[in-house]
């Protein structure tokens, strides 16, 4: 899938909030988790997660493999780490990586956080020089962020469906705007329960190329949503379903097992 590296950034950010470490737990408390990816009907991936707390610290790691027919088509496998503290009721990254490897292309992204703000940012191989048409990253830009993970865990206590969450995944500053759509039952391994279902309004920020189709369709797209439920070791929401419509077909990111 061309372009894909963008659109697993950000599956791996809906999915991994299945497996959000759960504040309070004991030291080296671990859980792991599943998920499935499919593109229409058709599976594409399979991403798991180990998710390991010690004290205040967390550490979640995930990995994504191609699948069925697009393991045919081209080899595709991410690697993300996500590390930081907890702080009261949320999460305080301090850094985030994604290994992403398509083919024989590989691209490393080393994001550090301070304080919910990005401090540095490493890529490998370093990108190209842009074109004029690049909407350049802007220091204001990497303030009040999150990581693609941090930014869709939400207290329980809020309007989840009423969020603007700020995300930046090592390239990309991107607005993720939620909205109330209804509620819906779901399922995932032993639990079920209810979810809220959000809409989900893509608004690039910068760090993309002016008229690119791909961004372009996301900006303009219906049909973007996230499922969320609350957590049995949280009271926080985390999403148990995302749909994401792409130029190829629509991307669902699916939990098969739910800390509900």
């Amino acid at each position: 899938m061309k372009n894909s590296a963008a659109v697993i950034r950000l599956a791996l950010g809906l999915a991994l909030f299945g497996v959000s470490p759960p504040m309070g737990l004991a030291a080296d408390a671990r859980y792991e988790s599943a998920y499935s990816v499919t593109l229409g009907i058709l599976p594409i991936a399979q991403l798991t997660f180990r998710t390991t707390v010690d004290g205040d610290r967390y550490r979640i790691d995930g990995r994504f493999r191609a699948t069925g027919l697009a393991e045919v088509v081209r080899e595709v496998s991410a690697e993300s780490r996500i590390t930081g503290r907890l702080v009261g009721a949320g999460l305080s990254p301090e850094r985030y990586t994604l290994d992403y490897r398509s083919g024989r292309k590989k691209s490393l992204y080393d994001v550090s956080f301070a304080n919910g703000n990005v401090v540095d940012v490493k890529v490998e191989p370093k990108p190209r020089p842009r074109s004029a048409r690049w909407v350049p990253v802007t220091a204001a830009d990497l303030k009040s962020v999150m990581d693609p993970i941090g930014a869709l865990l939400i207290p329980g206590n809020v309007d989840v469906c009423s969020q603007r969450l700020p995300v930046f995944d090592g390239e990309s500053r991107m607005d993720l705007v939620l909205g109330p759509k209804r509620t819906e039952t779901f399922s995932a391994g032993k639990v079920k329960g209810e979810a809220i279902v959000c809409s989900v309004r893509y608004e690039p920020r910068s760090g993309y190329r002016k008229g690119r189709k791909d961004i372009e369709y996301l900006k303009s797209v219906e049909g973007m949503e996230i499922w969320f439920a609350k957590t049995a070791t949280l009271k926080l929401y985390a999403p148990v379903y995302a749909k994401i419509p792409t130029r190829y077909g629509t991307v669902h990111v699916s939990a098969d097992t739910f800390d509900g």
